[in-house]
């Protein structure tokens, strides 16, 4: 009887929902807790107001979806450990390379244990694990400062909910944070160039023609 209202609440409340708006509570509701990305739409108005003025929001926002998409932002720990496996150093490698194209860009990493142990102990682990992959990303040529603040949720955001071990738990999570400068209008309009660097590096003209116009091998 409990399933059938939950059901017939849900299906009351999708009913009152757009098209779209039905899409993104389907996806939400058969996803992974913590698994949509934050958009950033709560939290205090005048600094949202700001943000969106200046269009900080919205490169942010822009650029955390883009990290996200190209490399896989997440690692993952043995129980009780800190300590970087052979995969968890291959996808640090990965976003330090995508993290060194953008040196205006700056990036928190979040601590996360799964719900064993007290949350005392699993938000000291959460940071322990955090400081890890931010010594690491220095190691490879990322500057400390640019790691702006290593923070931990401990286990206060598991995306499986279970009292016991469980490795997606125990991980963290690299986000764009914001820019270097306080401002990125401080980019002087060239924030174009700072997002498809890669693509204005590889678009140089072919240069060696022969005498027929036609490109030499």
């Amino acid at each position: 009887m409990k399933y059938i209202m939950t059901a017939a609440l849900a299906a009351a409340t999708l009913s009152a929902c757009s098209a779209g708006d039905q899409e993104i509570a389907l996806t939400s509701f058969f996803s992974e807790a913590g698994s949509q990305l934050d958009t950033g739409n709560f939290g205090e108005a005048t600094m949202n107001n700001r943000l969106v003025q200046t269009g900080a929001q919205d490169y942010t926002i822009n650029l955390a979806r883009r990290f996200a998409s190209e490399v896989n932002s997440t690692v993952n720990f043995e129980f009780n450990s800190t300590v970087l496996d052979a995969d968890a150093r291959t996808t640090l490698m990965k976003q330090a390379d995508w993290i060194r194209q953008f040196p205006e860009v700056r990036f928190k990493v979040y601590g996360h244990t799964d719900l064993v142990g007290s949350q005392v102990y699993n938000r000291t682990l959460g940071l322990r694990r955090a400081q890890a992959v931010v010594a690491f990303l220095s190691t490879q040529g990322i500057s400390r400062s640019r790691l702006e603040a290593v923070s931990s949720f401990g286990e206060t955001q598991p995306l499986v909910v279970t009292e016991g071990r469980e490795r997606r738990n125990r991980r963290t999570v690299t986000e764009v944070t914001g820019f270097v400068e306080n401002d990125p209008m401080l980019l002087n309009g060239k924030y174009a160039a700072v997002i498809f660097r890669e693509y204005v590096e590889s678009a140089k003209p072919a240069t060696n023609f022969n005498a027929g116009g036609i490109a030499a091998e």
